[in-house]
């Protein structure tokens, strides 16, 4: 049963201007909540502060009461298959307009369309209607064999005659085919017939192109030279890994079901008879298939399964990303942070507590003179912590800094930092702007310093897919990718929260309500007037409305506050409620805070209300356990093994340590300091079955790992976490 069928309660059927004004929130919420699984006052609530401007970590934090407790992921889906539908609302009602151009439109086909919101379902009725080219079935129709083609679609027993009686000529009867053969591929019992052969049967085959087999590019798809397996069984990675060669040129690309049960399913559709009229159309239905019906349903499931492959993708991407922005942070410390590099020399930047640049430097590998500068720099400065890039001749820089460091009176620990990313701040607009008078080196060894110290504040200045945490990013869907990973962002920092007063404007932009125009505002305003010291005082800033301060204020945190509240999670709007609980407790709000016993005196049932209720009272006694806390954990040094530096230092069943580089559906890529990631499949994760990696690791987590083999021609490393 389609989604029409359910939902006809509430779809018009009279004639109305626009179809999109017909459409409610509740109308939309009746289709969404099955789909879902999520109750229709839920979904309806959700989508009226949806159309509120409200954002999705406002609603899931301080809208608990209306959606019922949805989280971030619930109210993103809601909201996707809110703006899919307004979509094909509009798609519909374009379909209404043109075939109502055509004078085609009874009411009963547009009550079927209105009914409709499945878009498959769709644009198989709009099918019969669309523009398009000539097709050898309308030449056939021009020459006026339509009434032969209904005839024949009769299927009567006795010689085949035309509608005057005659016998026809081949060439007329091959043009009646071409007609019956349109009909078929137009005819949604057919294509619904076909499309479920291809889901339960098809199989993808792929096939080298000869003449570019041998090519070199062509050896990195060398694994899908010879592919067949059931399409419904690939997994997404393999998919897009052979669509990828496809478009490069280097395979041939086939997805067919079983031939012989499609021709079966059409015969038992269209064939009624077995005489000389029904062998015409036999031969129309054969050609159907063929040169119509497979192609057409052939392009369709590739298209879904590459939306079903890019969806994967996308959120083994956008996990990847989260983990990653939740990476955990030194915080305020003097930072010497070095890119490192063999011929032009290790580019090196001494930083402050705040992340301002106050030295920088070129050391070289291998120089006694630049150990003695790195001991000075750390003594001079006091230098807390040294920061180096991951990239070529991290190793050997690690190594020198370690050495250097061995007789300063300052011990500072010493972190290997990714360095993905950099090289585009480095190079970008917001790096220029930053330090407009220093040159790419200095730039991209100022962001490797001041990720460790808070890897959030500097991978926001970046663009995600920069960032080195997904794969095939440039094989799926830009738009949805940038949705997904902007949406990514914004949730996290609002789940951390920002310091008004020492935020970039390039993190202020990802807060709830605000964007880049209020955010730059925000600077600007705390550049003029000195530093924010309160929540209220950010009514003042230009453009920052009543709506957007709700939105805003409980992911801004105001430390220098003379009410505690402004530097914790708490929204405003429920300040009044701790006020009183205080009140009740016979102590300032500040003691509250402070006093873990007269917190747990609280009888929360007190404060219920007709707009606040437990889930937002339950946030409140979590918020002052610890108001203002920081959900990331603190960053921890790392060594690699001091033995392995190259593939030929390794050997099979090793244990060395590692870290996640990054994750995937089918594993997980571990740097072990050789300046090749080794993978270790799920199959090796754990001795259990898993459904994904993330089960087991998480991103830049340390790891310990056995080495099963190593390919250096491909330069691969087989990794397992098992038996170490």
């Amino acid at each position: 049963m389609s989604l029409g069928t359910l939902n006809k309660s509430f779809c018009t059927s009279y004639i109305c201007p626009s179809y999109i004004e017909c459409m409610n929130n509740s109308s939309f919420a009746q289709i969404i909540s099955p789909i879902l699984g999520i109750g229709v006052k839920q979904v309806d609530a959700t989508l009226r502060l949806l159309d509120e401007k409200a954002t999705i970590p406002f609603i899931a934090r301080y809208r608990k009461e209306k959606t019922g407790s949805l989280d971030e992921v619930q109210i993103a889906a809601i909201s996707e298959r809110y703006i899919r539908l307004q979509e094909l609302a509009e798609r519909k009602q374009t379909i209404l307009n043109t075939i109502d151009e055509q004078g085609k439109l009874t009411n009963e086909l547009r009550t079927r369309i209105e009914a409709c919101w499945d878009s498959t379902e769709l644009e198989d009725i709009y099918l019969p209607y669309k523009p398009h080219r000539k097709t050898r079935a309308d030449i056939a129709i021009e020459r006026g064999l339509e009434p032969l083609a209904k005839l024949l679609m009769r299927q009567l027993h006795g010689p085949v005659r035309d509608q005057n009686g005659k016998t026809p000529s081949e060439e007329d009867l091959q043009g009646a085919r071409d007609i019956i053969a349109e009909w078929i591929s137009q005819d949604e019992k057919a294509r619904n017939a076909i499309r479920r052969e291809f889901a339960y049967s098809a199989i993808i085959s792929t096939k080298p192109v000869k003449d570019k087999q041998d090519e070199p590019e062509a050896q990195n798809y060398r694994d899908y030279f010879e592919v067949k397996e059931p399409y419904k069984r690939i997994s997404s990675h393999r998919l897009l890994a052979i669509r990828r060669a496809e478009k490069e040129g280097f395979l041939r690309v086939d997805i067919s079901p079983d031939k012989e049960k499609c021709l079966d399913k059409l015969a038992y559709i269209f064939l009624r008879a077995k005489n000389d009229a029904s062998y015409q159309v036999e031969l129309a239905m054969e050609d159907s298939y063929k040169r119509l019906l497979k192609p057409s349903i052939e392009t369709e499931y590739a298209a879904l399964g590459k939306e079903k492959a890019d969806t994967e993708a996308i959120r083994v991407f956008a996990d990847n990303l989260r983990q990653l922005l939740l990476d955990s942070p030194l915080g305020q410390k003097r930072v010497l942070a070095l890119d490192p590099g063999f011929r032009t020399g290790c580019k090196v930047a001494v930083l402050s507590e705040q992340g301002d640049l106050l030295y920088h430097t070129v050391v070289y590998l291998h120089n006694l003179d630049s150990m003695k500068s790195l001991r000075d720099m750390v003594e001079r400065y006091r230098i807390e912590a040294i920061a180096i890039g991951n990239g070529t001749a991290g190793r050997e820089a690690e190594a020198m800094v370690r050495e250097a460091i061995k007789t300063c009176s300052v011990k500072p620990a010493v972190f290997v930092v990714s360095e993905n990313g950099a090289s585009v701040y480095s190079a970008s607009k917001i790096g220029r702007e930053e330090f407009p008078n220093e040159d790419v080196t200095v730039r991209g060894a100022v962001s490797i310093g001041r990720r460790l110290m808070d890897p959030l504040a500097e991978l926001v200045k970046i663009d995600p897919k920069s960032i080195g945490v997904g794969q095939y990013q440039h094989d799926v869907d830009q738009t949805r990718l940038k949705d997904a990973l902007n949406q990514t962002v914004e949730s996290v920092v609002n789940y951390v929260g920002v310091d008004v007063n020492t935020a970039s404007p390039y993190l202020l932009t990802y807060i709830s309500g605000l964007g880049p125009t209020l955010a730059q505002n925000i600077v600007n305003y705390r550049s003029e007037n000195g530093a924010f010291t309160s929540r209220k005082d950010l009514m003042k800033v230009p453009k920052m409305g009543a709506k957007t301060f709700e939105q805003a204020a409980g992911f801004l945190r105001v430390t220098c506050s003379d009410n505690p509240l402004d530097n914790s999670a708490v929204h405003p709007e429920s300040y009044r409620i701790v006020e009183q609980m205080a009140k009740d407790a016979s102590c300032s709000v500040s003691e509250l805070i402070q006093d873990a016993d007269k917190r747990k005196q609280i009888n929360l049932t007190r404060y219920l209300s007709d707009e606040v209720g437990m889930p937002t009272l339950n946030d409140i006694l979590h918020e002052l356990e610890k108001p203002g806390r920081d959900p990331r954990t603190q960053a921890e040094e790392f060594h690699f093994d001091e033995s392995v530096h190259t593939l030929d230092d390794l050997q099979p069943g090793m244990v060395l340590p590692g870290i996640v580089t990054n994750i995937s559906n089918f594993g997980a890529f571990v740097d072990l300091g050789v300046h090749k990631d080794g993978l270790i499949h799920i199959s090796e994760m754990a001795n259990r079955r898993i459904q994904s990696p993330s089960e087991v690791v998480s991103l830049h987590q340390k790891v310990r790992v056995r080495i099963l083999n190593i390919d250096k021609d491909r330069g691969r490393i087989n990794l397992s976490l098992k038996q170490v």
